[in-house]
This record gives C-alpha cells, structure tokens and sequence, in this order.
C-alpha cells in the first residue's frame, strides 16, 4: 500500500499541533528542516521536532536539507524522529551515517537531488531503509513537478529489484493529484505532498484520495506484476 507524507512545510507554523491532527491517518509526517547553506530556505531544527513528536502520534520523517548532517541527524534522532533522510550531496560518510542512524532506532534514508544520478550509489542501497529522489530542486514547497525525475524514478526501482531490497522509494516536491499515478507507475511507493494535502478543504480526506490514486496506479505497475 502507498504511503502519504504530509509535509508541514505547507501548514500553519503557529498550530502544528493542530496541523497535525488534520491529517491523522497519514502513515508520516513530513518534516523538512532547511539550514539556509545547502538550500537557500531556513524552516525549524531540534526544538521544533521535539515538541511535535511529543504533540502527535503520527512517527516524524524529518527531510535534513542541510550541511554537515553527520553531525546533526544522530541528534534528530534523539529528538523524536522515527525516520532521518540526509541528502548524499552533503554527507561526509553517508554509510557510516546511514549505520549510526540506524543503530540509535531509526530508519535511515538518503536523498538525491534532480541532478545526482542514482547509479554512483548503486552499492550504497543496502544500508538504507528508504531513498528520496527529489522531483524538484530543494528549498521551497509549492513547486511545479518536474516530470524529467521520472526515468530516474524507474532506475531506482530497478536497481531495486535487482538486489531484492526491502526499500522503500520515496518522492518529493510538486506530489498531487496530477501527478501521483505518474511517480507510482514509475516506481515509486512514499510519496511527500505539501499544498496538495493542507491546501484541500479536509487535509485527511486528501491523504486517502492520495493514497488510493497511487494504489490504483501501482496495482498494475511494471514493477508490481509477476516477471
């Protein structure tokens, strides 16, 4: 089954609590905390995360949008997140950090941006519970999909495959209705939406019309049937 990320970059800042609870019955919440080095965009940090997962049940994916995150990502961790995303581009030690994000109890992924091509990190794959392809540029909610992510998309769940991973893949940046099918088809099974999501009259029942478009899209995907 698809899983629907809401991402609070989209909600009200002053009632996150509140934000929150309008999209219960999302299997995450999507936290993206931006550092205004590695993208030019500054959002929230430990404190902020700290008190929602103390305010919401719903386990934190905390997105690290930032420099040095091996420094930084093991303290999230402690925080409250039950899943920590590192961008590959500024990782020192991405396996390394991979393993200690893991070793403290949460599951570990890394992110790619539209220019980094997944291939270089083909041996990487194993060490990872999850892996992002961003489908546009870091920094800012509210972006137009970028339909070029979808060959790379297809790759990922390839190389997959190959291997017989249990991983998830996870997209982000301009996820909608329009554009969900699109990422399923193509291989994708965690999908992060901003806008579409508290930009709808009912956040919730935007989740599951999410949710049930990319399950009717992967039901007969490639990458879904018998080979």
């Amino acid at each position: 089954m698809a899983q629907i990320n809401p991402s609070i970059l989209s909600a009200d800042f002053a009632r996150l609590a509140d934000e929150a609870e309008a999209v219960r019955g999302s299997d995450w919440l999507h936290v993206d905390v931006m550092d205004n080095h590695f993208v030019p965009n500054l959002t929230l940090g430990i404190p902020v995360v700290e008190s929602l997962a103390r305010a919401t049940d719903i386990p934190l994916d905390c997105h690290l949008m930032i420099e040095d995150p091996d420094r930084w990502a093991p303290q999230y961790v402690e925080a409250g997140a039950g899943s920590i995303t590192f961008h590959v581009e500024a990782a020192a030690a991405p396996v390394r950090l991979a393993r200690e994000i893991r070793a403290k109890g949460a599951r570990a992924s890394m992110a790619l941006k539209p220019g980094t091509p997944i291939e270089p990190y083909e041996d990487l794959l194993p060490e990872l519970d999850m892996l992002l392809i961003m489908t546009v540029e870091p920094g800012f909610g509210g972006q137009a999909f970028l339909d070029i992510m979808l060959p790379k998309i297809r790759r990922t769940r390839e190389l997959i495959a190959k291997h017989d991973l249990e991983l998830w893949l996870q997209v982000d940046g301009g996820v909608s209705a329009a554009t969900i099918e699109r990422c399923a088809e193509a291989g994708a099974d965690v999908f992060v939406a901003g806008s579409a999501v508290y930009g709808a009259e009912d956040p919730a029942l935007a989740v599951r019309n999410l949710r049930e478009l990319a399950d009717k899209a992967s039901a007969d995907a490639w990458w879904t049937c018998e080979h």
